[in-house]
């Protein structure tokens, strides 16, 4: 972070000092107590079950210059307070004034599926032309998108920032803060349906990220998504294409070749060809690395090097981590699901080399009333990938072994389970070298106790076969 000082923080916020110097220069700013240094900023946050005002004084011990505080404070030497009506919106505010400092491109991703992957690949395209800021982790919310920004300094070409959502509003509020030049929807699913209603609902909300466009701005949409392409010629702004399946988009994926390591294929764009290899397997991939190139190219990079930057991605952890232990592949999927990572993650794991194809799927949240049908839909996927055989666990995890067992799936091939602990204790003696497994469930589900359970099972296997 470029250094501000306490009369530019309240400035952006429209606070109040309460204590303290307004010359003060601050360093940094964090949400946390336990990360804050010399010379940062501390703005406390109040959740559900915690109030930030309390460690205020923890953070000034561990060396932050100055707090933000929506209450009455006391004073602590040496140090300052800014009174502000509400600190979540204060932490907005500051950084909606700090990223206009920066006259850089900013590009962000939403969409039901594919945020954090097309984002670090789309980061990956462009870092052979520029130095690139993007999101790290799930930072892509109302306390994250801010902490990213303030990462930015002079050294920075452009950002790529990832915007998430489960209400109306949040994506207007994001995009006011990073005003995007070039914005991507991924795709309109069902993630969030349960506040939405709708997938209008969720496109309506998706929509939001360009309400703060200038004249220059972009939409990147996903072409082979029905319900973006009826968008085609009603957005206030200029849009173009990606996709695979329809001939009439500016950016279209041919001669798709897939592997168990990646996916290659040929991008057309204006009638010429380019070879595109991705390091990380499955059909979506191509749609993330079509989102990627249309950006690189938007923001003026090289088109061959920055396909030669995809060439050199690597997945976020816990999203398609596919790691060979003891003869059995396993595919890590389990940060997050909806259906329609459901089902691409189901191909993967036909795609993939094995005797037996496993698949271990929990509940898909947030969904609502849409639930049953869509896990439903899940399970007559596993079936119509030839999945061999299907473990589940969760309250919805039933409706997932109904809709496989419905679609033709004999019940010899499919297992429920209460918990995670019972699928674990099943595992142990169900596992044979040269299986492939597919773990994936949204996080709530903490399905990497299970990933856990099965490297656990491989070591212990291999320790025995060496006589250890």
């Amino acid at each position: 972070m470029e250094g501000i000082t306490v009369q530019t923080i309240i400035e952006a916020t429209g606070g109040q000092l309460l204590w303290g110097d307004l010359s003060a220069k601050i360093s940094g700013i964090t949400t946390n107590s336990r990360d804050c240094g010399e010379g940062m900023l501390f703005i406390p946050i109040k959740g559900n079950t915690f109030d930030g005002h309390d460690f205020i004084r923890a953070a000034f011990d561990c060396g932050a210059a100055a707090a933000i505080a929506d209450r009455e404070t006391d004073a602590v030497l040496g140090k300052t307070i800014i009174l502000v009506p509400n600190t979540l919106t204060a932490l907005a505010d500051i950084a909606r004034h700090y990223r206009a400092r920066f006259d850089i491109p900013i590009a962000a991703v939403t969409g039901s599926v594919g945020k954090t992957t097309t984002k670090d690949m789309l980061a990956s395209a462009l870092a052979a032309s520029g130095n690139v800021l993007k999101t790290q982790g799930n930072f892509n919310n109302e306390i994250g998108l801010p902490l990213t920004l303030f990462k930015l300094d002079r050294s920075h070409d452009m950002a790529v920032l990832e915007m998430g959502m489960n209400h109306f509003g949040e994506i207007h509020n994001l995009a006011s803060i990073a005003k995007p030049n070039v914005a991507v929807i991924t795709n309109i699913g069902m993630s969030h349906i349960e506040h939405l209603g709708s997938q209008e609902g969720i496109l309506q909300a998706k929509l939001e990220v360009i309400d703060f466009f200038g004249e220059d701005g972009l939409l990147i949409l996903n072409g082979d998504d029905p319900m973006l392409w009826a968008k085609r010629g009603s957005l206030p702004c200029a849009a173009v294409y990606y996709g695979i399946e329809n001939a009439e988009c500016t950016y279209r994926a041919e001669n798709i070749q897939k592997s168990d390591s990646g996916v290659r294929f040929d991008v057309v764009i204006a009638g010429e060809k380019y070879d595109v290899s991705v390091p990380v397997p499955g059909e979506h991939n191509v749609y993330n690395a079509l989102a990627a190139i249309a950006v690189a190219r938007r923001f003026g990079a090289d088109t061959e090097l920055a396909i030669r930057g995809i060439a050199n991605f690597s997945a976020s952890g816990m999203r398609m981590d596919i790691s060979k232990s003891g003869g059995v592949t396993v595919i890590n999927d389990c940060y997050n699901a909806s259906p329609s990572s459901m089902e691409a993650a189901l191909k993967v794991l036909a795609d993939t080399a094995a005797e037996r194809r496993i698949a271990i799927l929990g509940d898909i949240l947030e969904m609502g009333d849409f639930a049953p049908d869509a896990h439903r839909g899940v399970g007559k996927a596993v079936c119509d990938c030839g999945i061999d055989s299907l473990i589940v666990t969760g309250e919805n995890g039933v409706y997932i072994a109904e809709g496989a067992k419905a679609a033709g799936m004999s019940d010899e091939s499919i297992w429920w389970f209460e918990d995670n602990k019972g699928i674990n204790a099943f595992l142990a003696n169900y596992i044979n070298t040269d299986d492939a497994i597919l773990i994936k469930a949204s996080r709530g589900m903490k399905f990497e106790q299970i990933t856990e359970c099965i490297t656990g099972i491989n070591i212990a296997r291999a320790y025995k076969r060496t006589g250890g």
